[in-house]
């Protein structure tokens, strides 16, 4: 017997089954692409698994009790943030973009500094600014004599308060990509608007907004996502959404399997957000012109509408940065020696090794996956390296779920097989350790590492990889001695980005952090939850200025964009 040839007109499977494996992995770098894929997904198909696991009674009670509320919130939180990042995002964009009034050139910028604070941030401060007890009503009462019951002021610790924290520092989402649009649109477009008698409030609305509605989109889909997300903030303000109650189920009910599945739910709406958004699109198309036309005509404004351009963008800025960032300061001020205690440097000490060893790890596997899919860019690598990095679009709760449920059973596993072979405990060795709390940093942020990495592979020409192969270079060499020194920007671009990400990040961090190890962001939660709000002030300011660093990013990106349009 043997197997049949070509001639024979067709192969046997063995034969098949090499030529398929041959020509999806040539070498390893599609392997281990591969590999790392399959990795990093392991927390969403746990929690997708969970979906119809049995539960018993308690998935009833939730669904007959808490579930509609959970859902209410989250929709109404998506809405609320979503129109308002929006509205903000776009109105400030159109105006800085290609209207002139005073502190236009500043507002370019400082529009994109609330993305520094995280919304619990802003949460707490406002908190104390807007509350019972705080200097605004304090002062009404002073002004009017009246006691605290004698007037209606908006409550602070509500659903409306979450979507007003959320809104002020997730704007900048909508806000950057919908400025590019508007510079990149084509000039000749804008133009024949106005020689056809539009006048440039129906030029936004019949031209300018329809084009750049795949940027908006985009950017309200980051918010969105961001959103339900978040569980500093709804935590605090006492609003039940999945995140909280994701939480509530693991740790209040003890029951992880129903924690699951309401992860899978908050899963199945990011998931919804996507299909939404795509469908909306359809089959449209948006095109521009050649480049040599891209740079749209600006507005002089003056009197009361340069006024209100003015207040337009001021708001943002003041309400979502300058006001927090002046009251943290203020309390941090009052509250150093208590809040800078020697407690507070050990928490520093240990942001600093999660965040440095993740960024450090992270920018490795992205450059790993970036220079594969360099080599080879078929559909087989760009599936792989996609898979790898969806980690973004899921929200830091439900990675944490999907990470400790494997972990734990490991763990267990590995404990029952020692006592039964060795009579030897072995303990946990992953769940609850640094380990799994970095594996779960990877999941949620290489997405980040990888974005910032591939664009910079992307600038340097194909023809250097075949001088260095020309030259007996391997492709781990011309990755080490030829790309890397060429792309070293972009690579700690990428290392900064993960690493803030990771100083900001709460729910993953409350799950899986080890016992007695708290982050920075940890322990401004903790203290702001026992309504130490002051005290809390120091780290809270830490984490706003470790935030800044992508804000300076940004902004010098914006103001090396900005000479050609303002020449023109």
């Amino acid at each position: 017997m043997h197997d049949p040839s070509p001639a024979d007109g067709k192969r046997s499977p063995r034969a098949q089954i090499f030529s398929f494996v041959k020509r999806i992995a040539p070498n390893g770098w599609t392997a281990a692409v591969m590999a790392i894929a399959l990795l990093f997904s392991i927390p969403v198909w746990v929690v997708l698994g969970n979906i119809f696991a049995p539960t018993g009674e308690i998935w009833q009670q939730l669904a007959s009790t808490v579930l509609p509320r959970y859902i209410r919130n989250s929709i109404w939180l998506m809405l609320g943030v979503g129109s308002g990042a929006a509205a903000i995002g776009v109105a400030t964009a159109w105006l800085v973009s290609l209207c002139r009034f005073p502190g236009s050139q500043v507002f370019e910028w400082a529009l994109l500094l609330p993305i520094a604070a995280p919304a619990y941030v802003l949460a707490y401060t406002y908190t104390d600014v807007f509350d019972v007890s705080g200097p605004v009503q304090s002062a009404i009462r002073a002004w009017t004599g009246w006691g605290p019951r004698d007037y209606w002021f908006p409550p602070i610790r509500s659903l409306g308060g979450a979507i007003a924290m959320l809104v002020l520092v997730l704007y900048p989402y909508v806000y950057l990509p919908t400025r590019i649009a508007f510079l990149k649109r084509s000039r000749s477009l804008l133009e024949a608007s106005l020689s056809l008698g539009c006048g440039p409030w129906r030029t936004f609305w019949t031209v300018a907004l329809p084009l750049a509605r795949p940027a908006i989109a985009g950017g309200v889909a980051l918010v969105l996502m961001e959103t339900l997300n978040d569980f500093g903030t709804v935590q605090f303000f006492g609003v039940d959404t999945f995140t909280t109650g994701i939480f509530r189920t693991w740790f209040g009910l003890g029951e992880p399997v129903a924690a699951a599945q309401l992860a899978a739910l908050l899963l199945m709406f990011i998931f919804g957000i996507f299909m939404l958004e795509r469908r909306s699109r359809g089959r449209m198309r948006y095109e521009q012109q050649s480049a040599g036309r891209l740079l749209p005509p600006s507005h002089d404004l003056s009197g009361w509408r340069a006024a209100a351009a003015f207040l337009t963008c001021a708001i943002p800025v003041g309400l979502g940065f300058l006001l927090p960032g002046g009251v943290l300061l203020n309390w941090s001020v009052r509250q150093a020696r208590l809040g800078l205690g020697r407690g507070f440097w050990g928490y520093v000490a240990n942001t600093a090794m999660v965040a440095s060893l993740t960024s450090l790890l992270a920018v490795a596997i992205a450059l790993l996956i970036a220079y594969g899919l360099r080599l080879q860019r078929n559909s087989v690598m760009r599936f792989a390296a996609r898979f790898a990095t969806m980690g973004y679009a899921v929200p830091g709760s439900v990675i944490a779920v999907g990470v400790l449920i494997p972990m734990a059973g490991l763990d267990n596993a590995i404990d029952a097989w020692m006592r039964n072979t060795f009579n030897f405990s072995t303990g946990l060795l992953l769940s609850g350790t640094i380990a799994g709390l970095v594996f779960a940093y990877l999941v949620r942020f290489l997405s980040v590492s990888f974005n910032t990495i591939e664009s910079s592979l992307v600038r340097i020409q194909p023809s250097l990889d075949d001088a260095a192969r020309s030259l007996g270079y391997s492709p781990i060499a011309t990755l080490t001695q030829v790309h890397a020194p060429l792309i070293a920007s972009g690579l700690f671009s990428a290392a900064m980005l993960v690493f803030v990400d990771v100083v900001k990040e709460l729910p993953a961090t409350l799950v899986l952090r080890p016992f007695n190890f708290d982050t920075m962001a940890v322990r401004v939660f903790r203290l702001a939850s026992d309504e130490r709000l002051a005290q809390s002030a120091p780290g809270a300011l830490a984490i706003v200025v470790v935030g800044m660093i992508p804000a300076i990013f940004l902004i010098l990106t914006v103001l090396r964009s900005r000479s050609p349009t303002r020449k023109h």
